[in-house]
């Protein structure tokens, strides 16, 4: 059974440090380079999530665009 399109799956193994690798086809699939930023959303029941940069782009740009409308 292959995975639906679009959707991925990798592990990761945690280092001494709490440090991650992010694998490398995840990497290029999401043009993560050295020194770019991420985010790292938590829910205690859901889990982590590390969206890709233009998720967090296209939201902080709904947030900023709502905020001006209401004024």
């Amino acid at each position: 059974m292959g995975a639906p399109k679009g959707k991925y799956a990798w592990t990761a193994t945690v280092g001494e440090k709490g440090q991650i690798v992010i694998p490398k086809q995840a990497r290029e699939l999401f043009d993560i380079k050295p020194g770019d930023t991420i985010i790292i959303l938590g829910d205690q029941k859901k889990g982590i999530a590390i969206p890709p940069k233009s998720a967090f782009t296209e939201f902080m740009s709904r947030i900023l665009d709502d905020e001006e409308e209401e004024k």
